[in-house]
């Protein structure tokens, strides 16, 4: 009797182990068909900008996300503004599993260049350059949330934005 409660156990164990590895891969099979699920739609919130010199200013945004049918492309549009202080950008961007690569721009600086980092989970982690110019951006939504990080070296150092959905 001993024996078979013994293999009843093991085989419920290795039953469930099996249901809980198909669940997680379904999980993770679709986080990753997915990459962009929550970015979609117009965005508004506030922030700051510091400049190099040190000043900071207090920003007011709007950002755009339109994504393809598919969840494989994303065009982004972000523009922001102070008293005295202005940018306009602009991001096409694909994915394939987590990577992600595309093109960006800056219009009021005339701006352009490479983007390339990863997605997941709500979660953009992007390096941004161009001739004489590199940042991080960082974008994590949740629910109707969203924040935007920027850091680079050059004019701008530090853009911290907080939106919620429109």
């Amino acid at each position: 009797m001993k024996l078979f409660a013994s293999r009843l156990i093991r085989k419920s164990t290795i039953a469930a182990g099996l249901i809980a590895g198909l669940t997680l891969s379904a999980s993770a099979s679709f986080a990753q068909s997915a990459p962009f699920a929550g970015f979609a739609g117009n965005w508004s919130g506030k922030g700051t900008v510091t400049l190099a010199d040190g000043s900071k200013e207090n920003i007011r945004c709007k950002a755009s996300y339109r994504v393809d049918r598919a969840d494989r492309a994303l065009k982004q549009s972000l523009r922001c503004a102070s008293d005295s202080y202005q940018f306009d950008l602009s991001s096409d961007v694909v994915s394939e599993g987590t990577r992600l690569t595309g093109n960006w721009s800056e219009a009021s600086r005339n701006l352009f260049g490479s983007v390339h980092g990863r997605v997941s989970g709500g979660e953009i982690e992007v390096f941004v350059e161009a001739p004489g110019f590199a940042a991080n951006l960082t974008a994590r939504t949740r629910g109707n949330r969203q924040s935007v990080s920027i850091t680079s070296k050059g004019e701008v150092r530090n853009v911290s934005i907080t939106m919620a959905r429109n």
